[in-house]
């Protein structure tokens, strides 16, 4: 009863009026006006849903004027991955096979804002060593019967002339060859002499004349970008492997498409880097240069790279002594090796035996392998060989791989010269044990583990050293 007229004595009571009218809430308005809002809140954010090679997914809510690199910052930090500057967003194009990897100051939103519905785009987060491969060796990029220099320019310019003269907005370097271009509207492909200028890339409708009454306009860049066809001639039925097409921006799909390809990878690499020069300029050289800014010494146009995480990683060492020292000769570095993985097999065994499973050691020596980042298992040819293309067409770019021919054996699949090859890795059984080899027993290794770190420090019958691994990470 007390309580009850304490409450009928609190709804006699008179009610207060409220002091901050504009702070009441009410259905048609918010509590806090935009006005009264401070400024820093205004900056939006959106959720972007980035992917990696085994096609997991992390999504991200990141600021709306985030660029590419940012990204890539932000998924290192996550991850906790090493950044040794080749980490790259790639856009990629699921029914059509189109890909390209995003520049490092791009903005994330606006590449999304030109997606259409009808086409399945993903953003992958994968490594790119050959994004900026052309500011350390520009020679290798641009072979002589593709490139022609202005008149007054000397025969024979060095490293820093070539990026300069690419870099400048007054002169560039005309790229000339043939392509074969498809025509709009047909199936059809034709073969055409096309030139690059810096006023957009023009094709020749005589021959191979140079004249401006015989040059017509293909395409110009700034309001286009360019893709790499990732499947090969699979989809567009093209006449070789190696082609990339521009598509404009807003556009309204892949009808709007302007296809070419190449006659071999050194020709298709040599235009589209030309291209991205011409299209970006100094922008891309500051991307490139970012990583270095903090390092004394680095001359605008005479910067040394900084090795890779791999490079820097591995040397074969000798710590029997009282001091260490580093092995210089490959024959007493593959000895240690091989004498190394004799011993850690004999411990391991031993440790093994002792929990009463002698076998499992067996089978962890036939399959330890498959926990090593550049392993992939039962990945065919033609995806191996996307997977390297996708990583950059370094030279030491490598995976290891099951074969699909015979099923006992692993092939090693390899980048060097801008081509792919494959090496067979057979496996030899002497005196009851079992060892690998790339050349038919002269070099023997106890596991896959040894046999790829030895490949790493000394070239042997390969054409390069194996220097960066494709790996499919997970996010």
């Amino acid at each position: 009863n007390r309580r009850k007229k304490e409450g009928d004595s609190i709804l006699e009571n008179p009610s207060i009026p409220n002091p901050f009218p504009e702070l009441c809430c009410s259905p048609f308005a918010s509590v806090l006006s935009a006005s009264l809002l401070p400024k820093a809140t205004s900056r939006k954010k959106q959720v972007i849903k980035v992917y990696s090679e085994d096609d997991t997914s992390r999504a991200l809510e990141v600021p709306s004027d985030i660029t590419a690199r940012d990204v890539c910052q932000l998924l290192i930090l996550k991850n906790h991955y090493v950044d040794d500057h080749s980490w790259t967003l790639f856009e990629q194009f699921t029914h059509t096979g189109l890909g390209r990897a995003i520049e490092d100051h791009e903005l994330v939103m606006e590449v999304q804002s030109n997606w259409v519905m009808e086409e399945e785009t993903k953003l992958y987060f994968r490594k790119n060593y050959a994004k900026y491969e052309f500011f350390k060796n520009p020679l290798s990029f641009f072979p002589d019967h593709m490139i022609s220099f202005p008149s007054e320019t000397n025969a024979a310019l060095s490293h820093s002339g070539i990026l300069q003269m690419f870099l400048s907005s007054s002169t560039y370097p005309e790229i000339h060859g043939y392509l074969y271009a498809k025509e709009q509207g047909k199936k059809s492909w034709k073969k055409l002499y096309f030139l690059l200028r810096r006023s957009g890339l023009y094709f020749s409708t005589k021959g191979t004349s140079k004249e401006p009454r015989h040059l017509q306009f293909f395409c110009e860049f700034s309001n286009s970008d360019m893709y790499m066809s990732l499947t090969g001639k699979k989809i567009s039925g093209a006449p070789t492997n190696y082609g990339f097409c521009f598509k404009p921006n807003k556009s309204g799909g892949s009808r709007d498409l302007k296809q070419l390809c190449a006659d071999d990878e050194q020709s298709r690499t040599c235009w589209m880097t030309a291209i991205r020069l011409l299209k970006y300029g100094m922008q891309l050289y500051q991307n490139y240069m970012q990583p270095y800014q903090g390092r004394s010494g680095c001359s605008p146009l005479n910067v040394t790279p900084m090795r890779s995480i791999s490079e820097n990683s591995l040397v074969a060492m000798d710590f029997s002594g009282h001091r260490s020292r580093i092995i210089e000769n490959p024959t007493e570095a593959l000895s240690v090796a091989v004498e190394e993985g004799l011993a850690w097999r004999r411990r391991s065994c031993l440790r093994l035996n002792s929990h009463g499973s002698p076998i499992a050691m067996s089978n962890m020596g036939m399959s330890i392998h498959r926990s090593q980042s550049w392993f992939h298992h039962k990945i065919s040819r033609e995806e191996a060989q996307r997977l390297i293309l996708q990583h950059g067409l370094v030279d030491g770019v490598f995976l290891v791989r099951d074969s699909q021919s015979n099923p006992k054996t692993f092939v090693l699949s390899l980048s060097h010269g801008l081509k792919i090859k494959h090496f067979q890795i057979v496996p030899l059984e002497d005196d009851g044990k079992l060892f690998y080899t790339l050349d038919d027993g002269h070099t023997r290794f106890t596991d896959l583990i040894q046999l790829v770190e030895f490949y790493q420090l000394n070239k042997g019958v390969l054409p390069c050293k194996l220097k960066h691994y494709c790996a499919r990470i997970a996010l």
